[in-house]
């Protein structure tokens, strides 16, 4: 069990992650988790934060692979290790940072699943059908047109305020990682199935006679009853289970992330610039977005033959 000197850093250094560097929820959390574990492993060994010297952080990262954890754990845990003790040293707690020049695991390329055309087609048209009542066959529907249309993280998606979509906009105003902001334009589709839900939305929050309101209005596109106040990833997931059975698609095929990656995918098939893409996506780095280069290596051929001078037939 860590002690209470190492829970104090622990605490204080996320508390300033939120603060100063408006780091997301979910990344605090994993870095918190990340870095309780190395915490405990510390104690376990009569050691703490402060005493800690770069042969202790290797063998934590020794310990880690040894359990089985896979590379990109590692190196997540290796990063908030990293990331604790500079803020330690900017903080005079430590005068060194006994994990900067270690080397992380280097970690697999593993190319994104990408759904067809066709398939992505198949798995809006079954979301019109799934759900208990007309009300979230529409919400549903409205769910997948947009992370279709936008290529929004699943975070991004479920914690859409209402107010971005408010008088059927041509573009939302996203705000990403980090509080960064960017705009998504919306298609034609997207634009139909968010207004068909908030046409739906509203109505439920109306009294009978459709005057009176019978609950206050959310600040979420997608409100639920739960404790965020809207749905949360983990539905979301469920609900894009349900629409791929119904498209007759492997459900672990398809994921939030999947139709993000479709999106991309579909873009740079159809011509679109890397450049432009990687800001649709809010990355920061367009080595990021190289990944998706693969699978356009057939139209890549075609544009090298039709304008590299070698390729020309005389």
């Amino acid at each position: 069990m860590p002690d209470a000197l190492m829970q104090r850093w622990i605490s204080t250094f996320l508390d300033a992650q939120a603060a100063e560097r408006d780091a997301a929820r979910n990344t605090r959390l994993a870095y918190g988790r990340d870095l309780l574990d190395f915490a405990g492993w510390l104690a376990h060994r009569g050691r703490d934060f402060l005493t800690a010297d770069r042969q202790a952080v290797e063998d934590y990262l020794i310990s880690c692979e040894a359990e089985g954890l896979s590379k990109a754990t590692r190196a997540r845990r290796l990063s908030a290790i990293r990331q604790l003790y500079r803020f330690a040293h900017e903080e005079n707690w430590r005068t060194d940072n006994p994990a900067l020049r270690l080397k992380g695991p280097g970690l697999d390329k593993r190319l994104p699943q990408v759904l067809t055309h066709e398939e992505v087609d198949r798995l809006l048209e079954a979301a019109r059908d799934k759900g208990r009542s007309l009300d979230d066959q529409i919400r549903n529907r409205a769910l997948l047109e947009l992370l279709y249309a936008t290529g929004l993280r699943v975070s991004e998606l479920v914690e859409m305020p209402v107010a971005a979509v408010r008088g059927n906009p041509q573009m939302i105003l996203v705000r990403g990682k980090g509080g960064k902001e960017r705009l998504a334009p919306l298609n034609a589709a997207a634009r139909e199935a968010i207004k068909a839900w908030l046409t739906a939305r509203d109505a439920k929050l109306k009294g009978k006679d459709g005057r009176k309101p019978a609950a206050p209005d959310s600040p979420w596109l997608f409100p639920s009853s739960g404790r965020t106040g809207h749905l949360t990833p983990r539905r979301f997931a469920q609900l894009l289970d349900e629409a791929a059975l119904g498209a007759g698609i492997d459900p672990a095929r398809v994921s939030p992330h999947v139709l993000r990656h479709a999106f991309a995918t579909h873009l740079l098939e159809g011509g679109a610039d890397l450049r432009v893409v990687q800001t649709l996506l809010g990355h920061a780095d367009i080595a990021t977005t190289q990944i998706y280069t693969h699978v356009a290596t057939d139209r890549l051929a075609q544009v090298v033959q039709q304008n590299h001078p070698l390729a020309r037939d005389d």
